[in-house]
Parts: C-alpha cells; structure tokens; sequence
C-alpha cells in the first residue's frame, strides 16, 4: 500500500495512492497518527477507502508523508564508494547525526539555497519510516519494527557541514529533507536491501548504486540507534547515500538556482524539487 499526506481544497488529510490517483482514507488525524493506530485501524483504512471518491494525483498537492516527525536520523558514510570519494576510512562505528524535523519538506516543492548557506549539495537516500515503538531492538526483530519506506534527498549546505565536527545545522537548514512520493509500506518492499537508487541533476545522472552495497544494512541501524534512545512510530531514519555528490567532483559541483534535482529509488517511485534562491 501506499500512504500519503496531501492538501486539497484547503484541507489536509491522509490518503491511499491507486496508481495515478488518490483516495482519502476517511482517517480523522495525521501519518503518525495512522501509523501509531495501524495494527487496529489499517484494515478498516483500507476497506473504507475502496468506498469514497479518488482523485487524479495531478490535482492534489502531495505533501511530506510525514510533515513533522518526532526525530529523524540520518547515518553517514554508509556506502563505500562515497567513503572514498570523501577521503576517509570506513568507520568502525555507525556515524550519525540529527535533521531537524523543520527541515522536511515535500517530495515536489522547492528546495532553498539560503542566503546564509551557498554550498548546496544532494544526496539520494532510503529513508525508513518507524513504525512500532521500541528500545534496546534486536537486530533480528528489526524488520518488525519499520512501517514502510520512502526516497530522502539529504540535501546538506557542504561549508556549514565541514566547518565544525558535528553536522547537523549543516543538514537541517530549511527545505533540506525532502520526502516522499508516499510511504511504501514494508509488506510491499520483500527485501529492502536490492534497492536501485539513482539521483539526477538537470538530466545528468550524478548517482547510481544499490541498497545492497550499504555498509551498515537497515537492522544493523535500528539495533544501534535503539540502544540509545526509544524508536517511535513516524521517525525516519536516512539509510546513507552512494558517491557521486556534488562536492567530490572536480572542480566541485554545487547547486544553484533553477537546478532541477530528482531522486529515484525502485518500485517507491521519484521526488524532484527546483532549486530556489532565498528571498
């Protein structure tokens, strides 16, 4: 199945998307909301939905599937190629850092180089979408615990990033999580480690690799990160991206206004953003 947040008519709401069309899920409350309530709700969800009146996608104006979730975490240097291309040695331990909630945004609206932040660059991702509460996860029962999956674009303004050891305002400026189409859910996706994932930029293919080359797989990541802290449903967790951004090529190759970025990852569809100046 798949679930998406969109605006139409003024009104937000929850929906099911049916090839090229949309189906409100008659669910009175938000993603997390639905996602937290799934085991008792997603039947009825789904039973209802075949009822009501659907949409032409063209029509509604898709939002982040979870417009503002609880934490998200993204892991660095977690393909090897992009251990390389970034001159660095594959770590012993998982690396992490923190996007701020305030930095997600829509699978299709424009992505801001901010005054502040001229060094704008992209990173294609598979994000993981929590969805049952839990600490201390073997890595066994992982699986059990994602809900379903989406593309990320962990866009990151590169001189904010390397100009101190932690990362993290680097990666959260405004706009800078881009998410979506939907949320995939994970009895769709038989194994998420066979993924293809590609990013573009003006048409150029800038990355392409696969799931499978990940260094630390998704259940490695939920078994480390739930030993610190409790899992719940709607976080996101960005899985890492493959090389081929922009700051390692030569000369470097950063965004800029008018740049048209798209990420794809297979059988969970694409998201494309414009890139804008700040206002």
């Amino acid at each position: 199945m798949k679930l998406a947040t969109f605006e139409r008519a003024g009104a937000t709401q929850v929906g099911i998307v049916f090839g090229d069309t949309i189906a409100s899920a008659a669910f009175d409350g938000s993603m997390i909301d639905l996602i937290a309530s799934w085991k008792t709700l997603g039947r009825r969800v789904e039973t209802d939905v075949d009822k009501g009146e659907r949409y032409p996608l063209s029509s509604v104006h898709l939002l982040a599937p979870v417009p503002r979730p609880g934490k998200i975490f993204a892991i660095g240097l977690n393909y090897a190629d992009h251990i390389a291309e970034s001159k660095m040695e594959t770590p012993k331990h998982q690396v992490w850092f923190t996007k701020a909630a305030s930095s997600v945004n829509g699978p299709f609206d424009p992505i801001m180089i901010a005054k502040a932040g001229q060094f704008v660059d992209y990173e294609v991702e598979l994000v993981a979408v929590i969805g049952k509460r839990g600490r201390n996860i073997a890595k066994a029962d992982a699986p059990s615990h994602v809900f379903g999956y989406c593309i990320g674009n962990d866009v990151t303004e590169r001189f904010w990033q390397h100009r101190t050891p932690q990362w993290s305002l680097g990666k959260s400026f405004d706009t800078h999580a881009p998410i979506g189409p939907w949320i995939t859910t994970a009895d769709e996706i038989s194994d998420p480690h066979a993924l293809g994932l590609r990013c573009f930029v003006n048409g150029q293919k800038r990355q392409d690799s696969n799931t499978k080359h990940l260094v630390f797989n998704i259940w490695d990541q939920i078994e480390h990160l739930s030993q610190a802290m409790t899992l719940e449903p709607g976080d996101l967790i960005f899985t890492g991206t493959p090389g081929g951004v922009g700051a390692a090529m030569d000369p470097r190759q950063f965004l800029k206004p008018g740049d048209i970025v798209r990420c794809e990852i297979d059988r969970l569809g694409f998201i494309e953003a414009k890139l804008i100046a700040e206002e």
